[in-house]
């Protein structure tokens, strides 16, 4: 990947000698340090990484159609050409021969590509002259692909560097990969690949790539910024460290100088003594460090570690309505909900999956993709920009509000301006993309749940819940864009959590809330009791509604 980049601009030249200079042009490119050159911005950045990590392969990519199994075939029985083969008048090659596919072409029946990049970046350079002559300027980036097995490499790469700084040495994230954790960077790697298809291609081919990655992953090589500002600044040098009073620093300069070598150089800039924040202040059943990387891929990581504060855990708080109401209501700021869950199956299975299968309108789709697991186990979530309230009238939430499914497959459904029916709480349960339900059904009409086109339910008891979607849209979020089908996962839930994003100030204000709501409880408690009892007994005795009432009275007479 490097040496491609260390050849920009010129693409024809890769796989370039990694020099000084085209090192430096790596490092600008993955810090993203490029905003004179790459005027698209992350889109050409994007464009780059897919052409430093693809294989150019004619016979196997086209842009409109996926490749056959016949072809696959035929390339694993491919053998290389031999001299005595060379047919009687053929130009003498000077270069040593290989497959076939590996030949250059002009390809002058195809149409030149409009290759924004180049022409922007040559631009920049006073180079447009040599793009015009470039032998390989028709080569088309659809005629490329990414190995699934080095993509998959890179997917764990980007999900252990992810909460990388800059200022942090690799080495403690690595000290963090056990076995268990290993095994769940693959599960979680494999369900963001399988969202590329892979399965029905040799490789990632560049229109998933570029409709995938802005989407559902846009964050993704982020972590490759802190990566490559090693390369930048030394190891030595304090980034956050504020600049001293003139005075101090002339006191400083008085003094001795220290070697680099010394400890008094080489100590930790940041809180000596001190051990930096956890990423996440305790893991839960569903969510641990691979799963919070990998909601860094679309929240952003500095939303998400050290920002997260769990909220609510059903193994730990129960699975009741109540206890979301206590624990989540007063958290004043976005939260996530996680929602682990296996599938049910076509007909129910006891009295509790049927009093769920009648509740909802009769299933139209079929289940979703079951990737590569073949436990039928299914992760969902939602993101709430705002915070938790009962909607009895309208839906809450804003066009900042996500769905998302984490496993088996990897995939966002952003907001959609048409509807803005987000999120409802009720007594009949939570819902994302749902409208609402009504006061009284229909009469003569039985009492379903309406289901947007792309929605989450959970029931009222929180025991089982349902994903839908409807690839013709018109609800509160987007339809997939790369999985053109319907379907529909009814599910039975095993773990349910919800962690609110914020730091200490939203915390404080949580803890705040709590004790005011305390305090009003204790005086509503007070007002209904009365403080002086006696006298409240004196005045029920006076009213006959307590004492001795089968004394008889006194005669008037």
């Amino acid at each position: 990947m490097g040496r491609y980049l260390g050849a920009f601009p010129f693409a024809s030249q890769a796989p370039s000698i990694l020099t000084i200079e085209a090192m430096l042009k790596v490092v600008v490119i993955m810090t993203e340090r490029y905003g004179r050159v790459l005027k698209g911005g992350k889109t050409d950045r994007n464009k780059l990484m897919f052409r430093s990590l693809a294989v150019f392969d004619r016979r196997m990519s086209s842009m409109h159609e996926k490749p056959a199994q016949a072809v696959l075939d035929s390339l694993h029985d491919e053998k290389p050409v031999k001299d005595d083969e060379i047919a009687v008048g053929s130009p003498i090659q000077t270069h040593p021969l290989g497959f076939p596919i590996d030949a250059s072409r002009n390809d002058e029946d195809e149409d030149e590509d409009d290759d924004e990049l180049a022409l922007a970046a040559l631009d920049s350079l006073d180079a447009i002259e040599v793009f015009k002559h470039d032998q390989r300027s028709d080569t088309k980036i659809h005629h490329a692909q990414i190995p699934v097995d080095n993509f998959r490499r890179l997917l764990m790469l980007l999900l252990v560097i992810a909460p990388l700084d800059a200022q942090e040495s690799l080495s403690k994230h690595a000290e963090r990969l056990t076995d268990s954790r290993l095994e769940g960077l693959r599960r979680v790697a494999d369900s963001i690949l399988w969202s590329f298809t892979p399965e029905e291609n040799a490789g990632i081919f560049y229109h998933s790539f570029n409709t995938i990655i802005p989407a559902s992953l846009p964050y993704m090589f982020d972590g490759l910024n802190p990566l490559f500002e090693h390369f930048l600044f030394s190891k030595n040098l304090d980034l956050t460290k504020h600049r001293k009073k003139a005075s101090s620093s002339n006191t400083v300069s008085s003094s001795p100088p220290v070697s680099p070598q010394s400890p008094k150089a080489s100590a930790i800039p940041q809180s000596p003594g001190l051990p930096p924040d956890p990423l996440v202040p305790r893991e839960g059943e569903i969510l641990d460090l691979n799963v919070l990387s990998q909601l860094a891929f679309f929240l952003k990581g500095s939303s998400v570690f050290r920002r997260l504060r769990p909220l609510y855990l059903g193994s730990d708080a129960g699975f009741s309505m109540g206890s979301i109401e206590q624990k989540v209501f007063n958290w004043r700021a976005p939260s996530i909900l996680l929602v682990s869950a296996s599938r049910l199956a076509p007909e129910p299975a006891g009295a509790r999956e049927r009093a769920f299968a009648d509740s909802m309108p009769p299933k139209r789709f079929s289940d979703s993709d079951e990737g590569n697991a073949s436990d039928n186990k299914v992760i969902y979530g939602a993101y709430l920009d705002s915070p938790w309230k009962h909607t009895h009238k309208e839906a809450g939430g804003g066009n900042g509000c996500l769905l998302f499914q984490l496993a088996p497959v990897h995939e966002v459904f952003r907001p959609s301006s048409l509807n803005t029916d987000y999120f409802t709480f009720t007594k009949y349960g939570i819902s994302f993309g749902n409208p609402p339900p009504r006061a009284k059904p229909a009469f003569g009409l039985p009492s379903h749940a309406m289901l947007g086109a792309v929605s989450l339910t959970l029931d009222e008891s929180l025991e089982f819940g349902v994903f839908n979607h409807d690839h013709a849209g018109g609800g509160s979020f987007y339809p997939s864009q790369t999985r053109r089908s319907d379907w529909q996962d009814r599910f039975e839930i095993h773990s349910l959590e919800i962690w609110g994003c914020g730091g200490d100030e939203e915390a404080e204000k949580q803890r705040k809330a709590w004790e005011f709501e305390e305090r009003e409880a204790a005086a509503r408690k007070g007002m209904k009791r009365g403080k002086d009892i006696e006298s409240d007994r004196a005045l029920l005795e006076m009213a006959g509604l307590v004492g001795n009432h089968n004394a008889s009275g006194g005669s008037m007479g």
